[in-house]
């Protein structure tokens, strides 16, 4: 590869027009590419096969008027007084427009709602009175009736009577007539009391009827009696959009739609959407971003001191970023892309491409200094700092594709785009950086540089190894501060970002807060509740068996409010809309989620009513679980490929399970600091954290995969120093402090850069880029200048040789990584003066790490 290597840079430094119109090309290919096929980008997070995701098929398939996503208008009145009659006449229009865009399938009035539900509780006051008032007419025929059939019972008992007498005296055939004409009239006004009676009867168990649906009516409706969508002052109110599918298949031009038609407003009403409609996708290159380029492009003037040189780096940065993010969006017509996918590939793009091209710069810049001539150093560059750049980047990139095995879309997505950044990254390293190595020529140095050409002084070398004593206080006070900054991750807690989260000043901030301070927090992430009902219901049953359901769940202490929705048309699934007393982020609604689905089978004379939940606040709980689930595995992977390249590399057991040991040091410090700063709210006027909540739930899976990384860079570029130092014969603990001094100033940069870049996006607008800069930017650091710096020296000084210990079975079977190069640079050795020789041979300069000798 080294070989390889060193020629691909001769011929990019001599063909150097070829290979930079070859990435033009290339970077206009991939815009062409862009141009012609790009999709829409969307900000939502779903994974498919969840619980939340199946109960939102059963109701697309049996309850369509169910299913679909939804979001919110909130509306609060400008001077703080009641809405009058013109502005609720105005919302009411404003929600009729955004009724008729296509993905809509209808909108909530909540003027028109709020006084539909008075009316109907003065209809079912009224609607007793009337039953009341009809039994007391019943009840008064009734006694009537009685009355007439005890009148009429006592003249059959007069006639009876007179017919006995009559045959008594035996004149019953005369009297007969008379007799029967009388028998005739009670017969009649016996009928007409019969059908009195049988009309009174129907009339009774019509009013029973109807008294029983006004009863069940009365208590469906009781378990609503908390909703409001109007609050109580009167100031604000909330109409609910109701699409035709789910939040996150949402179109972003409908979204941007509805946005537009609020920001239209109603004359003295503030019009807010809720975070469900305005998750827009968050701009790329923001003040903080563009700050870290330029603390970036302070640390590259500083270290090479040209300007030539500090422009070379970000220039192939920006080559890099160009050819793979628009190659990447190029797909996203064909794959769904999540915002974040795109700035995470920036992120790292830019981040590695200013790293890796600086590695090689760097050892370009030493060689021409010790006068090697100018294709030769550029190839020489490539083969050793280039090689080591290949193999550093191909850790990142593996552990990012590695994403692939959580078995989640978005985010082995997500690992995908960052690798390509990365190889893109590497190979501008070795091909564009060349090219550009060999049009700038000589002038990558400083004047007075290339006027002491091949006399570039003593270079000092350690001679003397670390204290011991220095080395355990270090080892010990290391871990014992990493481990307390890591505390915090143990109470950490994952989840998607609510409006809460937003910019203070955003639409979806205010909309979470006026729906928190006149309605509840619950009211920002409502659940829907689905009942499976045991065989199909209809009428009174139907609405028994909802009240059973419906009180089942009011019953639940996080429960504040119940709405029943209504039956699917074949009667089998009942919905609810339950909104939880905490927000869609909290601890209570995540608890209230799990006990609703936890809950037993609810019994009903026909059989067991089983329930199913789903909802916004729901799927993100889902996908919070799914990707905490996914965790544990991805990172046991990682360790593992962890120690099996660094064996490969080192020919060491110790020195990789030292390496191991000092990553997972650093994620945990990482999700330690991450837990502080954005769940527990420490340090807030700084980072912008006004409303602390769960860490972003992806977020720890891209910390395991990048840091990984970016940690075996650092330890590749640092300890291999050590090993070259150890294997040309210097003791084992000056070997330590040789390879620290030969790679620290490089590692020291590239790790500034690195932590600048990523923290630009701390201060992003966006409430999922700020806590991934943050976790890059504070991983990198700890990595960097805590573990890479401090403690695998002081570990390495205490191991001693028994560091480089390898057993001679597996050195026979494990082949021999040449990272650095150094059969490369034996066959083309470039002699350095002699005053820059040390004076033992065990302090000889081969000792540095070939990418970063100066």
């Amino acid at each position: 590869m080294a070989g390889l290597l060193y020629r691909l840079g001769r011929f990019s430094a001599r063909r150097h027009w070829v290979v930079i119109v070859s990435w033009v090309v290339i970077i206009a290919l991939a815009g062409v590419g862009y141009g012609l096929f790009k999709g829409p980008i969307t900000s939502a997070i779903s994974i498919p096969g969840t619980a939340t995701q199946k109960v939102t098929d059963e109701l697309a398939a049996k309850f369509p008027k169910a299913s679909g996503g939804s979001g919110s208008l909130v509306f609060e009145s400008s001077d703080g007084k009641a809405f009058t009659d013109a502005q609720k006449s105005g919302i009411g229009t404003l929600l009729s427009d955004v009724s008729k865009m296509d993905g809509v399938r209808a909108t909530t009035d909540p003027f028109t709602t709020q006084a539909d539900l008075a009316s109907q509780k003065q209809k079912i006051v009224d609607g007793r009175a009337q039953i009341t008032a009809a039994k007391e007419q019943l009840t008064t025929a009734q006694s009537q009736l009685d009355a007439g059939q005890k009148q009429l019972t006592a003249g059959q008992q007069q006639l009876d009577q007179a017919k006995a007498q009559a045959q008594a005296a035996g004149q019953l055939a005369a009297a007969q007539p008379q007799l029967d004409a009388q028998q005739a009239q009670l017969d009649a006004q016996q009928a007409t009391l019969t059908a009195s009676q049988k009309k009174i009867d129907a009339s009774s168990s019509t009013l029973a009827e109807q008294s029983t649906k006004l009863e069940l009516g009365s208590q469906l409706f009781d378990l609503s009696s908390n909703i409001r969508l109007v609050s109580t002052d009167g100031t604000a109110a909330v109409g609910t959009i109701q699409f035709t599918k789910s939040t996150n298949l949402v179109s972003s031009s409908l979204k941007s739609a509805i946005e537009a038609k609020a920001d239209a407003g109603v004359a003295g009403v503030d019009v807010y959407v809720s975070q469900d409609i305005a998750q827009g996708v968050p701009s790329i290159l923001g003040p903080g971003e563009v700050v870290g380029v330029i603390v970036a492009a302070i640390v590259l003037l500083l270290m090479l001191g040209t300007l030539i040189g500090a422009a070379l780096p970000l220039l192939s940065a920006v080559v890099g970023l160009g050819a793979s993010v628009l190659g990447a969006m190029a797909f996203s017509g064909i794959v769904e892309f999540n915002s974040v996918t795109t700035v995470l590939g920036i992120m790292l793009g830019l981040a590695v491409g200013i790293d890796y091209s600086l590695f090689i710069l760097n050892r370009h810049r030493a060689q021409l200094k010790q006068g090697v001539p100018l294709h030769e150093s550029i190839g020489l560059a490539n083969g050793t700092s280039g090689n080591a750049v290949v193999f550093a980047g191909s850790t990142v990139i593996v552990a990012l594709l590695a994403l692939n095995i959580t078995g989640i879309p978005f985010l082995g997505l997500m690992g995908t785009v960052g690798a390509v950044a990365v190889a893109v990254a590497i190979l501008v390293a070795i091909t564009f950086t060349p090219a550009m190595l060999g049009i700038v020529g000589m002038r990558i140095l400083r004047k007075k540089e290339r006027r002491s050409i091949g006399s570039t002084g003593a270079t000092r070398v350690p001679n003397a190894p670390m204290k011991t004593w220095r080395a355990v206080v270090t080892l010990v006070a290391g871990v014992a501060v990493l481990g307390v900054v890591a505390l915090p991750a143990l109470q950490m807690r994952l989840g998607l970002p609510d409006g809460s989260s937003e910019a203070t000043n955003s639409s979806q901030y205010k909309a979470y807060k006026v729906l928190e301070d006149k309605f509840g927090a619950g009211q920002n992430g409502p659940l829907l509740v689905v009942a499976d009902l045991p065989k199909a219901a209809t009428g009174d049953t139907l609405t028994r068996q909802q009240i059973t359901v419906g009180e089942k769940i009011s019953g639940l202490s996080d429960v504040s409010a119940i709405a029943p929705i209504g039956a699917s048309s074949d009667g089998t699934v009942v919905a609810f809309q339950v909104i939880p007393k905490g927000g869609p982020s909290s601890v209570s609604t995540e608890n209230l989620v799990h006990e609703l689905r936890d809950l037993p089978a609810i019994s009903s004379d026909d059989g067991d009513i089983t329930l199913g939940v789903a909802g916004n606040a729901s799927a993100n709980i889902d996908v919070s679980e799914k990707l905490a689930t996914a965790l544990p595995l991805y990172l046991v992977v990682v360790v593992g490929l962890s120690l099996i390249i660094l064996i490969l590399v080192f020919r060491s057991i110790l020195v990789p399970l030292t390496a191991t040991a000092g990553f997972v040091l650093s994620l945990l410090a990482a999700f330690g600091g991450l837990t502080a700063i954005y769940q527990f709210g420490w340090l807030s006027a700084v980072f912008g954290t006004h409303d602390p909540g769960p860490i972003l739930s992806f977020l720890p899976i891209i910390e395991v995969g990048v840091l990984f990384g970016l940690a075996m860079d650092y330890q590749l570029f640092l300890v291999s120093g050590m090993r070259e130092a150890f294997a040309h014969g210097a003791p084992a603990k000056i070997a330590v402090q040789r390879g620290l001094h030969a790679g620290r100033a490089v590692v020291t940069a590239a790790a500034i850069i690195m932590i600048s870049v990523f923290s630009g996006f701390i201060f992003s607008e966006s409430s999922t880029i700020r806590p991934i800069g943050f976790g890059l930017a504070f991983g990198v650091l700890v990595d960097a200048f805590v573990v890479r710096m401090l403690l695998i020296p002081a570990a390495m000084h205490l191991l001693g040789k028994a560091a480089w210990w390898f057993p001679k079975w597996l050195d026979r079977i494990v082949p021999d990584v040449d990272v650095e190069g150094a059969k490369l640079e034996r066959g083309h050795p470039a002699e350095a003066p002699q005053d820059a020789r040390p004076e033992h041979h065990d302090a000889a300069v081969s000792g540095a790490h070939p990418a970063h000798r100066a």
